[in-house]
This record gives C-alpha cells, structure tokens and sequence, in this order.
C-alpha cells in the first residue's frame, strides 16, 4: 500500500470511494455530483486529499483536510472532515496509515494541529483515533447552524 497526495489525475479512483463515503452517512450514491465536488476543491486549492492505493492501484481509502485556522494561536489548523476506508480494506492499518499522514502533512505545513468529529456510535473510528494519540474534546460543546 502506498498513500500518496491526490490531484486530478486520481479522480476515477477517489470518486467511487467519495461516493463509498458519502453512502456510510446515509446519503444516496451520485457519482456525478461527487466528481464535480472533489474537483472543485482540488481546482480551487480548498482541500487537500490523502489516497490510499493498493499495490495493483486500486483505490483502498482516502482522507480530506480542509483548511482553518486558530485566532487564539495565530496558527494554521487543518480539519480532518473526511476519512474513509473501502469495505474490503478495513482492519489492514489503511485508515491508521492515512491518519499518520495526515498527522505529518499537518507537521509539514506548520500548523498547530488536526481537529476532526465523528459520530457518538462510530466506535470503531474513536477506537482508532484514541490509539494514534487523539483525545476527545471535554471542555467545549459543537453548535450548528443549519440551513
């Protein structure tokens, strides 16, 4: 397995598993709507996309950071809003591998951190975040507003 940093070139390998994503969240599959997404972000610079990819280049997972920053640090932070693992390549150290990317491009860029959130009964993803070292947040609660 190799994670290397996705550009436009990886689209036919990202976009199913995007849509893989999109689907664990109980969204409906739409392969166009998801390539004109991830598109977009990589035109424009607005995120940055880890790709897992097997030995044979099939696509096993991916993780997206986009960009924030701290006022209170005056430093970058990056969110990590996306991580997924293909069905077929879970349990084989393919999210862990994309979390430590990301653990090092965040490094690399000289922010002061990686902020993610995940569902309350997404047990196997805390399992994992918790073993890299992530603590879960006690001190302040996430409002939303949605429209």
């Amino acid at each position: 397995m190799r994670v290397m940093r996705a550009g436009l070139e990886h689209l036919d390998v990202l976009v199913p598993l995007f849509d893989g994503y999109r689907q664990f969240y109980q969204q409906p599959s739409n392969l166009e709507g998801a390539r004109e997404f991830l598109s977009e972000r990589l035109e424009r610079g607005e995120s940055v996309i880890f790709l897992a990819l097997s030995d044979s280049a099939e696509g096993l997972g991916f993780t997206q950071l986009y960009p924030s920053f701290s006022s209170v640090s005056m430093r970058r932070l990056w969110i990590l809003n996306d991580l997924f693992v293909a069905p077929m390549a879970r349990k084989l150290g393919v999210g862990q591998a994309l979390m430590e990317r990301a653990r090092a491009f965040a490094l690399e860029s000289g922010a002061k951190g990686l902020t993610l959130q995940t569902a309350v009964d997404n047990l196997p993803a805390q399992s994992l975040y918790e073993s890299l070292g992530w603590r879960r947040e006690t001190e302040f609660y996430t409002y939303n507003l949605d429209f």
